[in-house]
């Protein structure tokens, strides 16, 4: 696989700068596993080959387990995680997902975020799940190969 041009995101540095400034802030104080496993969903939607294979590396560097990587695309059906990540990965599909359905973000969807996220942590989600999108949105078409971005932490 060749891309299509150099990852837009490195062709543009203060755009790069602004969206990692961005990317860390959001994070606040939610644990980074979640924000990992809000990434690597978010970037699964989107088809980002690139954010899928960072995302997974960056969750196993946190101590994920292969088991709940390997079912994160699957969590609905699965008993791997808890009801807060549950509820951060609802809402990390619904904002990935706005315009397919007429009420993009369902009720039962925020309520239960708000039910283990206080407002600065929703914003940190909402914040995370913008920044993986915008990142995703640079690399899928642009035909970004995984791997190509060095993983460092």
């Amino acid at each position: 696989m060749t891309p299509r041009m150099t990852n837009p995101a490195l062709l543009l540095p203060d755009a790069l700068e602004a969206a990692l400034a961005l990317a860390f802030a959001a994070k606040g104080d939610l644990p980074q596993r979640t924000v990992e496993l809000v990434h690597l969903r978010a970037s699964q939607i989107n088809g980002c080959g690139v954010c899928v294979d960072m995302h997974t590396k960056g969750a196993k560097r946190e101590g994920e387990t292969d088991e709940r990587l390997h079912a994160v695309a699957a969590w609905r059906d699965t008993p791997y995680f808890s009801e807060a990540e549950r509820a951060a990965l609802a809402l990390a599909e619904s904002v990935t997902r706005l315009s397919d359905r007429p009420d993009p973000v369902p009720d039962e969807v925020w309520d239960e975020a708000v039910r283990y996220y206080d407002d600065v942590a929703l914003a940190s989600l909402l914040a995370t799940i913008g920044v993986i999108n915008l990142f995703n949105r640079f690399n899928v078409p642009t035909r970004q190969v995984a791997g190509s971005v060095p993983v460092s932490r």
